[in-house]
C-alpha cells in the first residue's frame, strides 16, 4: 500500500458537506466513489478539514491509501474524468509516506466573502452573501481584533460542535473591502463547528452599526451560544489551504 496527498477543488452547493453523510451526496463520498471505479478499491478518504453543507474549498488537502501502481498524474487525471460533472476537481495527487492530512496540518484558512449591494446576486448566489446594508469595514476589521488570540470560543461554536474542549488559538481574522466585496480572512491551527460563519454573522452587526466592539467582545466573554448576534450563511465561505510545517506561511 501507497499513500497518496492530494489537492481538491470544490463548489460546496450540491453537497450535504466534506464527510460522507447517510442522507445525501457529500465531497469525500463523491471522491472515494471516483477512486473505486477507478481501481476498484474501497479506500477512505481523509482531509484537513470537514466543511459544512454549502461551504466550498480552493485548496482542501487530503490523503488515502492505495495498492494501485498507476502513476499518481495518472491516478489524478483518470478521478476527475470519473468525478465530472460534479463539481469536484483534483488539482493535484502526489506520494507521500507517512502523511497525515488532518493530524499533519499546523494551520487552516478561511475566506468568508460579503457582497454588499441592494442588487440581489445573479451567478454569484450560493458563492456569497449579500448584505444590503452598508457594511464599515474598518469598524469590523477593528472589532475583529478582540476575537484573536487564544479564547474559550463557546459563544461561537455549534451546539453540534464535536470537539473536546471549545478553547482555540485564532492567529488572524483580517476584515478588508474590495468595491463592493467585504472580505474576512480567519487563520487558526483548526476551528470549531460553525466558528469562522458565527464569527462572521456578529461582524456584520458592527459593520451595520447594531454592534459595538465592546458588545462583541462581551459576546466572547459570555461563553454562551445565546449571546451569539447572527450566524452566517455558508455560502460564503471557503477553504482556502490548509498548511504542513513543510510548506511556508
Amino acid at each position: 500500500m501507497r499513500r497518496l496527498r492530494v489537492t481538491v477543488e470544490y463548489d460546496g452547493r450540491p453537497f450535504m458537506g466534506w464527510q460522507r453523510q447517510d442522507h445525501g451526496p457529500s465531497v469525500q463520498g463523491a471522491i472515494e466513489a471516483a477512486i473505486h471505479a477507478v481501481t476498484g478499491e474501497t479506500v477512505q478518504v481523509f482531509s484537513a478539514g470537514r466543511t459544512d453543507a454549502g461551504v466550498h474549498a480552493e485548496a482542501m488537502v487530503a490523503h488515502f491509501d492505495l495498492a494501485s501502481a498507476l502513476a499518481p498524474f495518472r491516478i489524478m487525471e483518470a478521478l476527475n474524468a470519473r468525478l465530472r460533472p460534479a463539481p469536484v476537481a483534483i488539482l493535484d495527487c502526489v506520494e507521500a509516506p507517512g502523511f497525515h492530512a488532518r493530524f499533519d496540518c499546523r494551520e487552516r484558512r478561511y475566506r468568508y466573502r460579503i457582497i454588499n449591494r441592494r442588487a440581489p446576486l445573479t451567478w454569484q448566489a450560493g458563492l456569497a452573501w449579500r448584505v444590503p446594508v452598508a457594511l464599515d469595514a474598518a469598524a469590523m476589521h477593528a472589532a475583529a481584533q478582540r476575537l484573536v488570540g487564544r479564547h474559550d470560543f463557546t459563544t461561537f461554536r455549534s451546539a453540534h460542535c464535536q470537539a473536546d474542549s471549545p478553547l482555540r488559538t485564532l492567529d488572524e481574522l483580517r476584515v478588508e473591502r474590495a468595491g463592493e466585496e467585504v472580505l474576512i480572512f480567519a487563520r487558526a491551527r483548526s476551528f470549531l463547528h460553525h466558528q469562522v460563519r458565527s464569527m462572521t454573522g456578529c461582524l456584520k452587526l458592527v459593520g451595520e452599526g447594531r454592534w459595538t466592539a465592546d458588545d462583541l467582545a462581551a459576546a466572547l466573554a459570555a461563553r454562551h451560544r445565546d449571546a451569539l448576534g447572527v450566524n452566517a450563511p455558508p455560502d460564503g465561505l471557503t477553504f482556502l489551504t490548509a498548511c504542513y510545517t513543510e510548506v511556508s506561511a
